[in-house]
């Protein structure tokens, strides 16, 4: 393997953790939009700090993009707690607007400096191995590398440091504040943290990437399980995953890595979404199929039993007369019919008269009551 395709999958792998790790937080606490907003409105801070610095490889450029999005989530929040408009309407107002300031001021004054809002929005990680970091005349790898892999360092340190208080505030955020965390501490370095990873990976592969990689594999995780720490290592892993697979697929079919890596995320999502155990849709699916024949199953016992010891109780009890009653087709009524027979529930006679054992009228009883409390 060739050290430039090395240094590629590399950089993927590390922007892919380094977005996750907050992006985990961001899923749980429904705000996974949020990352869209924020990814694009660090643009105008971008952009200010390069009006006061007038160097793009100024740290501050980092600081005014972090300071943006938590002016973004302030807005965002200012607006939606009016109770005027939703909190997706808050963002759709906020980021627009910002976003737009943002590419207006380029086109008007920053027209020769290297500021694409193209390469910001889609960005292309092949191009990363090209800026090298050189320390006093010797190449030591892309600037990718270290900035990214710096940024990653600080996210896992915030997530280690403020796992307690991240959990709480995430899920309880009342019952936080009461034990005497601060949320709204808690809220704002999870979101300035989200704006520095955002700026900090936009050099190596655009805006577009990193919203796909804070929602996608979080998002996949979620599906598979309910413990926070087996879901972060679980989107640490589908990240890693979507990285590596993106760039060969790319490799390929000879196009654009970023967009390649993009369209992994999208796929191992919707085979998450479909193949997970318990929770994915072949999952539910089964699952309703099943309930469906079980109140199907139940209905059929307790109409027997209700006309059980009556004059009616022959007629009522006949199969052409529950199928008219129950208004089912033949071939369900044969279903049913048979999964009673199979356990046990059901006896009928040569005259096609059904009579429910012990056994039928006690699961009926005990599953009917067990329906109605759901209900």
């Amino acid at each position: 393997m060739a050290s430039p395709q090395l240094e590629i999958q590399l950089i993927g792998i590390i922007v892919s953790v380094a977005c996750v790790i907050p992006g985990v937080f961001l899923i749980l606490r429904s705000m996974s939009m949020m990352s869209d907003a924020i990814s694009h409105t660090i643009l105008l801070g971008i952009v200010l700090a390069f009006f006061v610095t007038h160097d793009l490889n100024s740290p501050l450029l980092v600081i005014g993009a972090a300071l943006m999005g938590t002016l973004t989530v302030y807005l965002v929040e200012l607006i939606h707690k009016t109770q005027l408009v939703s909190k997706d309407s808050s963002i759709g107002l906020i980021f627009p607007f910002l976003f737009s300031i943002g590419v207006i001021l380029i086109s008007m004054y920053a027209g020769d400096v290297h500021l694409d809002t193209d390469a910001v929005l889609l960005g292309e990680i092949a191009f990363a191995p090209f800026n090298r970091f050189v320390v006093r005349g010797v190449d030591i790898g892309p600037k990718a590398l270290y900035t990214m892999g710096g940024i990653l360092l600080i996210n896992i340190i915030y997530v280690v440091l403020f796992y307690k208080e991240l959990k709480l505030t995430t899920f309880d955020e009342k019952l936080a504040l009461f034990l005497g965390f601060s949320p709204t501490f808690i809220h704002y370095s999870l979101m300035s943290l989200i704006s520095i990873t955002a700026v900090g990976a936009f050099d190596s592969v655009g805006s577009i990437l990193v919203i796909a990689f804070m929602v996608g594999p979080p998002a996949a995780a979620y599906l598979i399980t309910d413990d926070l720490k087996k879901m972060i290592f679980l989107s640490v892993g589908i990240g890693i995953l979507s990285s590596i697979s993106g760039y060969w697929l790319s490799t390929l079919f000879d196009v654009s890595i970023a967009g390649s890596m993009t369209v992994m995320i999208g796929i191992i999502f919707f085979l998450v979404f479909i193949l997970t155990p318990n929770r994915g849709l072949i999952a539910i699916m089964k699952r309703r199929k099943k309930q469906k024949y079980q109140f199907a199953n139940i209905s059929f016992l307790m109409h027997i039993m209700n006309h059980e010891n009556t004059e009616i109780e022959e007629v009522e009890s006949s199969i052409n007369t529950i199928e008219n009653h129950l208004i089912w087709d033949r071939k369900f009524l044969n279903q049913i019919l048979s999964i009673s027979k199979d356990n046990g529930y059901i006896v009928v006679n040569k005259d096609g008269i059904i009579k429910i054992t012990e056994q039928g009228r006690k699961f009926a009883r005990d599953n009917y009551y067990e329906l109605v409390k759901k209900i």
